[in-house]
């Protein structure tokens, strides 16, 4: 009698939660543009100080007057012609026009991406690290100690930003590695508060008490368990955070107290250009046009991450 073979039955594979997240990101139409936009800003402003034809310090006598964009972009009837201004400019490449010392504009813009772009991931950086196991071991230890560490935080809340920032300049002199300190001194307060909440709510889980009966420690069970589950809301409040760090550098620039010259930023640009906004219109629209898509593209982005890790949706 012949054997009858068994049916083949497919092992069903399943999604993790991380690979659902992904997928519902990637068909948010508004985040994946942003990301796009996003990742240009940032190429371009990394890749074209070291590319363009001229230097972001370069002065040109010859330019010494603001000179507007080339009439090739047809911003004539706004800027005024080129051909009129600043007839030494004609052809040299200034496509954003030049500042107010003749230096060439687009590579300011640029430049002042580089920078302001690098205080936004740096500071974020410096705030995730210090806020996520500060409010992680808060949390979890709970009692006296979190109360000790929380009260800490709250003192921290009361200084005034701008008072603190000061007393840094003052007692440090002003340079651009004292911008990373100054922010992220104060951004990671939010983030370990927002983890500590989290921690809180997962703390007495099941899976927390069988490995405090198993005898792990308590190191590890916050590295191992406490963090990656609240992993989710950190990565959305990352990216709300560098785009506050970002306005926070631009406001500290505004104010006289951030990157200094030669050096720029988009705080300082939209500063320099508010001066020269009726006559030297493009000094402040270039850079604050920049500033402004990177921010929406932070939110979009912070959005779609909110929407995909969202545990109601799954």
């Amino acid at each position: 009698m012949a054997s009858v073979a068994a049916p083949v039955q497919q092992e069903v594979q399943g999604r993790s939660l991380w690979d659902d997240a992904r997928r519902r990101l990637f068909a948010n139409k508004a985040a994946v543009a942003s990301m796009i936009v996003l990742a240009l800003i940032t190429g371009l402003s990394i890749v074209m100080p070291m590319m363009w034809q001229h230097s972001f310090d370069d002065t040109y006598n010859s330019e010494r007057v603001s000179c507007p964009p080339p009439n090739s972009l047809g911003m004539v009837w706004l800027f005024g012609d080129q051909n009129e201004v600043c007839p030494n400019a004609v052809g040299k490449g200034h496509i954003f026009g030049t500042d107010a010392n003749g230096r060439d504009l687009f590579i300011r813009v640029m430049m002042g991406g580089r920078v302001s772009l690098a205080i936004g991931f740096v500071a974020t950086l410096v705030a995730l690290m210090i806020g996520v196991l500060y409010g992680a071991t808060a949390g979890f230890l709970g009692g006296r100690i979190d109360n000790l560490m929380m009260r800490f935080v709250d003192i921290l809340y009361a200084l005034p930003f701008i008072f603190f920032v000061i007393i840094l300049m003052v007692v440090f002199g002003r340079n651009f590695i004292l911008m990373f300190v100054a922010i992220g001194a104060v951004e990671w307060l939010t983030m370990a508060r927002i983890v500590r909440g989290q921690t809180l709510s997962i703390r007495r889980k099941e899976f927390i008490e069988a490995a405090e009966a198993a005898g792990v420690s308590n190191w590890n069970i916050i590295r191992r368990h406490i963090l990656p589950n609240v992993l989710g809301p950190v990565i959305v409040y990352v990216t709300l955070t560098v785009p506050a760090v970002i306005l926070v550098e631009s406001f500290l620039s505004f104010l006289g107290l951030g990157v200094q010259e030669p050096f720029t930023s988009w705080g300082v640009l939209i500063a320099d250009g508010k001066d020269q906004m009726e006559s030297y219109p493009w000094m402040l629209i270039f850079p604050a046009l920049f500033m402004t898509v990177t921010l929406f593209c932070f939110n979009f982005i912070g959005d779609g991450l909110r929407d995909a890790l969202d545990p109601k949706d799954r």
